[in-house]
């Protein structure tokens, strides 16, 4: 490996040599990495030890487990030289900026040379802390670094699918006496009972259904439901169904089965035909129940229904499309993602209309939010309206 070269010798030089070290520190340099560094530097001030760093970040890496590498290079390549050693050290000594929180949580390279145990450490720390404080950010304000985060979150979500008891029995420690298993077991052992079988009532899937909002007013949050939605879908793809609703209603069940969740996204959003529109919830909620919910997809489901609750049209036949649903449904969740901000009031139309025939009121603004919709679909109970 060569050895630093100073800048006061040949600027391009000791630039060309620092790509070098990156190079024998396993980063992909091209010809083409090299000269855009070059052209960066030519742009900016070559004494700034910021805006070389940054140049090169920029420029040189090209994979998240490249960045600890690239630091430790650039630490030592650019360490200003000992006092008369001669050649002019660059004159910013401010520490670069911090990386983003997808950085941060970011997992190491397999390149990465092992440092001591108080690194790994602190690396370990930021993660954990990233990932916490990202759970509790409201979803319309992450930047695009942070929602990319973001979605690797959802896909590790593991919502356990709500149960519900079926007619048919098998056998159980508890639960009923099984008359004939046991005297079939008496005979076996010559007339002589020896324990008393039981049966109880075996569990199947519930059936959960999400209506999300898709108009104009929930375009900040869409995005994230609909993933969510995906996650639900892939849990348990035989008993949920998903649709979208704004103007008109829009079935997305079977783009939502894909497996890859990007490729589930786009074919959602091309199966969308009122994206960011208005919202008629009354007329969308009744197209619904008439064609699906009492049909079948509604009775005995879990409903939740994700809208911040702005209706253009009439709430009386909104709420009355509620009571309709509250009485085909176990339970029906409304889920608003302002009602987790401090100072808010269920008092918009469509809330309002809807509160007295709910079971519980959540907040959906957040990816903590989320996890705690999960316990509640799970849960069994049903009662009455709740807010948390």
């Amino acid at each position: 490996m060569p050895a630093p070269v100073t800048v006061d010798e040949d600027p391009i030089a000791a630039l060309v040599g620092f790509t070098v070290v990156l190079r024998h520190a396993g980063l992909n340099i091209t010809t083409d990495r090299v000269t855009a560094f070059l052209s960066a530097v030519d742009q900016l001030d070559v004494t700034s030890r910021v805006q070389t760093y940054w140049a090169g970040r920029l420029t040189l890496c090209s994979d998240p487990d490249d960045l600890p590498r690239y630091d430790r290079a650039f630490a030592d390549w650019f360490t200003p030289p000992r006092e008369g050693s001669g050649g002019t050290e660059l004159i910013d000594q401010r520490k670069p900026p911090p990386p983003k929180l997808a950085a941060l949580t970011s997992p190491n390279g397999q390149g990465e040379s092992d440092d001591s145990e108080g690194d790994e450490e602190e690396q370990f720390l930021a993660r954990a802390s990233g990932n916490e404080v990202l759970r509790h950010r409201d979803l319309a304000e992450l930047s695009p670094a942070e929602r990319e985060h973001l979605r690797r979150l959802l896909a590790l979500l593991k919502p356990d699918p709500p149960q519900r008891p079926s007619r048919r029995l098998h056998p159980a420690r508890r639960g009923f006496s099984d008359a004939h298993r046991t005297l079939r077991a008496a005979l076996r052992n010559g007339g002589e009972i020896r324990e008393l079988r039981k049966r109880d009532h075996s569990v199947r899937p519930r059936k959960v259904v999400l209506l999300i909002d898709v108009s104009g007013s929930m375009e900040p949050y869409a995005d994230a439901l609909l993933r969510f939605a995906h996650v639900v879908v892939r849990r348990a793809p035989a008993s949920t169904e998903v649709f979208t609703i704004g103007t008109r209603l829009t079935r997305v069940t079977r783009e939502l089965r894909m497996r890859d969740p990007e490729r589930a996204l786009a074919a959602t959003g091309r199966a969308i035909p009122d994206w960011s529109g208005g919202t008629r919830l009354g007329e969308v909620l009744r197209a619904f129940i008439d064609r699906w919910g009492q049909r079948g997809a509604a009775r005995r489901a879990v409903v939740v229904v994700f809208s911040d609750g702005w209706e253009r049209g009439d709430t009386e036949l909104l709420g009355s499309q509620c009571a309709r649903l509250a009485r085909l449904a176990h339970k029906v969740v409304w889920v608003n993602p302002h009602a987790g901000k401090d100072g808010y009031a269920p008092i918009q139309g469509g809330i309002v209309a809807a509160l007295p025939h709910l079971n519980q009121l959540l907040a959906g603004h957040s990816l903590a939010t989320l996890e705690k919709l999960l316990e509640v679909m799970a849960s069994s109970d049903g009662g009455r309206v709740t807010r948390r």
